[in-house]
C-alpha cells in the first residue's frame, strides 16, 4: 500500500481492526512489532527519543477527545499549543487569528470549550493541529462525537486543508461520512489491509517526466522488501499486524 503526497485517505474497520494503532505508528507513540516505519529516509522505531518532538512538529495530530484545555479561551488554546511547539510569543500572537479564521472560530476566539458546540470544540482540537502549517495530518475519529451536520462540517475543513496540499489520513468508522466524501478508502481488519479502494483520479495529470514519489508505503508480511529504484518514499510503513489497544 502506497500513499501519495496530498491524498486524503480514510482508514475504516470497526473498532479494535488497527485503524488507530496506525496513526500511532506513524506519529511513534508505538513502535511496530515487526517491521520498520521509515520517515524522510530514517527509520522513526530506531531514533532515539529526543528526536520524536521535531518529527511531530511535521504532523497535524487531531485527537478523537479533543484535548482542549477547560480554563483556556480558544485563542489561548491555539496559542498554547503554539508555545508548546516551540513558536514565540510574536510568532504565535501573529498566527492566532489566521489559524482562528482558517477554522471559521475568529467569532469564538473568547469562548472557553464547555461554552462550544461539540463540532466547535472539533474545529479548535483541529487548529491546535495547524500550528506548524504541517505537511500530514493524522485525525483519528474526528466525527465520533458529532452529528451528521456537524460531521460534514468538519469534513469539509479537512478537505479544505487537503486543497492546501495537505496530506490527510482520516480513521474512522462512520461510514455515513465516508460514503459522501470523495477520498481514497482503505479497510483494516484485525491489522490487516482487507481492500483498498486505490488513489483517486488527479483532475490534472502530471507531465510524465515528472515522477510521483508516495509519502506512505506499507508492506505487509516481508521484512526484506525493497522501494524500486527512483521510488523511494519519503514515508515507509513495513508492518505485519496492527491491533487498536
Amino acid at each position: 500500500m502506497q500513499i501519495q503526497k496530498g491524498e486524503f485517505v480514510f482508514l475504516v474497520g470497526t473498532t479494535g481492526a488497527g485503524k488507530s494503532t496506525l496513526l500511532k505508528l506513524l506519529s511513534r507513540e508505538v513502535n511496530p512489532s515487526k517491521g520498520a516505519v521509515v520517515i524522510d529516509g530514517k527509520e522513526v522505531n530506531r531514533q532515539l527519543a529526543l528526536f520524536i518532538p521535531k518529527l511531530r512538529r511535521k504532523m497535524g495530530i487531531v485527537p478523537q477527545d479533543y484535548a482542549l484545555l477547560p480554563k483556556k479561551t480558544v485563542e489561548e488554546n491555539i496559542a498554547y499549543a503554539s508555545r508548546a511547539a516551540g513558536k514565540t510569543r510574536r510568532q504565535t500572537r501573529r498566527r492566532t487569528p489566521f489559524i482562528l479564521m482558517g477554522v471559521h472560530l475568529l467569532h469564538k476566539a473568547k469562548s472557553f470549550p464547555e461554552e462550544l458546540s461539540g463540532g466547535e470544540r472539533q474545529r479548535v482540537a483541529i487548529g491546535r493541529s495547524l500550528v506548524n502549517d504541517p505537511p500530514l495530518i493524522l485525525a483519528d475519529e474526528p466525527t465520533g462525537n458529532l452529528d451528521p451536520e456537524h460531521s460534514m462540517e468538519i469534513m469539509q475543513l479537512l478537505l479544505d486543508l487537503n486543497e492546501r496540499g495537505s496530506t490527510v489520513i482520516v480513521a474512522t468508522h462512520d461510514m455515513l461520512v465516508v460514503e459522501q466524501v470523495p477520498a481514497r478508502v482503505i479497510r483494516i481488519e484485525a491489522g490487516k489491509v482487507v481492500s483498498d479502494s486505490g488513489p483517486l483520479e488527479r483532475s490534472v495529470e502530471a507531465p510524465a517526466e515528472t515522477e510521483v514519489i508516495p509519502l506512505i508505503s506499507v508492506v505487509e508480511g516481508n521484512e526484506d522488501a525493497e522501494v524500486e529504484p527512483g521510488e523511494e518514499p519519503d514515508l515507509v510503513v513495513e508492518e505485519s499486524g496492527v491491533e487498536d489497544a
